[in-house]
């Protein structure tokens, strides 16, 4: 598995995930504001990936700030800064103010040079942390299947999307790795291809068998039952188990219950907002038109034609069979099965 994101000599180096699966290319980031416009242009994408590289774009522009004197003034501005660029996955918040919390909590003398230090341990941590999750995760998941399984995903919530090894395609690697999967089928994942360019591109890599469908097709593959499971990732998650995820997923949520098929949502806890009751809440992000319009930068519609292009959409826990954790899994999430969640997370900490 390539690296998604490296911390290395005070530099971040980041895939650039828009070249893929064409060219394999790093981002060399020395300042935050180009880390704020990687994950604006989806250079890195991927909840866990998003969080990582804003904390350590926050080390950044803490470096960048040293000598201010009015550096902790001057840093929320960087974080407000980083919190802008993608309203919808919530881990970037999390990752943020987990950094500002080592601010926000440090003696006020406290040397900026020392505290800068922490925030890069800090950041070194999150991104490290992440891998370990993904791992649990993995392996709770892979729990679910007793029976070899072929399994259906959308969009990209593996390698490419975390620091390491994946949610919805750790828990399908931690599977076949236990011969439990037989074939992927990877949604193209409409408008800008996530699912053709780097799902099917990773599962490759690894020699687990894979089928490209385009998105339309996915309700014709359950009615020839030609699958027997869905799973997915997530970009926020709230308290009573409505999920939002890249656009397309409510749809192939609402098919798996028609055909009696479990969906699944593979995500850390740094996934769920506690603080939003429902899906209605959640902001989400509409994107330039042109990602709808043109194909490879070739317009593809007619010329000035109204675009509606909106990111993520909101499943429901209603049609959800069960999210899996680094604490194990979620059946048929609801309010309390979330609260009691958040109060085992408040007990380990």
């Amino acid at each position: 598995m390539l690296q998604t994101i490296e911390w290395k000599n005070s530099t971040l180096w980041l895939l650039d995930q828009t070249l893929l699966p064409n060219r394999i290319e790093f981002i060399e980031c020395h300042n935050f504001q180009r880390v704020a416009q990687a994950i604006k242009r989806l250079e890195v994408r991927g909840a866990p990936a998003i969080g990582a590289a804003a904390a350590f774009g926050l080390v950044l522009g803490a470096r960048e700030l040293c000598n201010d004197p009015e550096f902790r003034t001057s840093i929320e501005r960087v974080a407000e800064e980083l919190r802008q660029t993608r309203p919808t996955a919530v881990n970037l918040f999390w990752a943020i103010e987990r950094m500002m919390s080592i601010i926000h909590k440090a003696n006020p003398d406290k040397d900026t040079i020392d505290l800068i230090k922490d925030l890069e341990k800090e950041a070194i941590y999150i991104s490290s942390e992440d891998c370990a999750i993904n791992h649990k995760i993995s392996q709770y998941g892979a729990q679910l299947f007793k029976d070899p399984v072929s399994i259906l995903t959308h969009c990209n919530a593996g390698a490419l999307a975390t620091v390491g090894f994946g949610t919805a395609l750790g828990v399908i690697r931690q599977a076949f790795a236990e011969g439990k999967i037989t074939r992927v089928f990877a949604d193209e994942t409409r408008p800008l291809l996530q699912g053709a360019r780097l799902t099917a591109w990773e599962l490759m890599q690894e020699n687990i068998p894979v089928t490209l469908i385009t998105d339309n097709m996915a309700g014709w593959v359950m009615n020839k039952n030609m699958i027997q499971a869905v799973i997915v990732g997530a970009d926020r998650i709230t308290l009573n188990g409505d999920v939002a995820n890249k656009i397309g997923t409510y749809s192939l949520a609402v098919l798996a219950k028609e055909h009696n098929i479990p969906f699944y949502v593979a995500a850390p806890v740094s996934t769920f907002d506690f603080t939003m009751d429902s899906g209605l809440d959640i902001p989400i992000e509409e994107r330039h038109a042109d990602e709808v319009a043109q194909f490879a930068g070739v317009l593809t519609a007619p010329e000035g034609v109204d675009v509606f292009n909106p990111a993520f959409d909101v499943t429901p826990n209603s049609l959800i069979s069960a999210i899996i954790t680094e604490y194990g899994v979620l059946e048929q999430p609801q309010h309390e099965k979330i609260i009691a969640l958040q109060q085992k997370i408040k007990g380990v900490l």
